[in-house]
């Protein structure tokens, strides 16, 4: 069973290295560091594939409307290096966090028992938290698809 943070309470802090989005590769970013800015993060399972692939570059195309409304941050417990390529090699505009030891994904309830052709184990559960300028959690997008994914932000933004 999924538990979130509830809606207007506060964001879970985290403190991770960030990767892009003219950030030093590698550097710390915490939640604290994003204080008066709307902020959305977007938790995905796996860097370069399909659909993780699909939602980071709608995001992408879709850049120039969001780019001033909030900053974004994908999560994954993807590694630095990892993250460097997926960046370049889809000319990704924002910053990416790498969560290898799942703190992020455990404190947003979205590291979660997942299930694929009979076979269980632990993942990142496709979900996106939108923030508050004021550090409270604004809205959840749980279960994302990829292609709504962009929308659903703008509505809240």
């Amino acid at each position: 069973m999924t538990t979130y943070p509830d809606l207007g309470s506060p964001a879970p802090a985290f403190n991770a290295p960030v990767v892009g989005g003219g950030y030093r590769s590698g550097s710390e970013i915490s939640l604290a560091d994003l204080q008066g800015h709307t902020v959305v993060l977007y938790f995905y399972p796996k860097d370069d594939t399909p659909g993780c692939t699909k939602q980071a570059c709608a995001l992408r195309d879709g850049w120039s409307d969001l780019k001033n409304r909030a900053k974004v941050f994908g999560v994954s417990i993807d590694s630095v290096k990892s993250h460097e390529k997926f960046i370049q090699k889809h000319s990704l505009p924002f910053p990416i966090l790498s969560d290898p030891d799942q703190k992020i994904v455990n404190a947003y309830g979205v590291w979660v028992e997942k299930n694929m052709y009979g076979k269980k184990y632990m993942g990142t559960e496709r979900t996106t938290f939108v923030i508050s300028p004021d550090g409270l959690i604004k809205a959840i997008f749980p279960k994302v698809k990829p292609e709504a994914h962009l929308a659903q932000i703008m509505e809240v933004l």
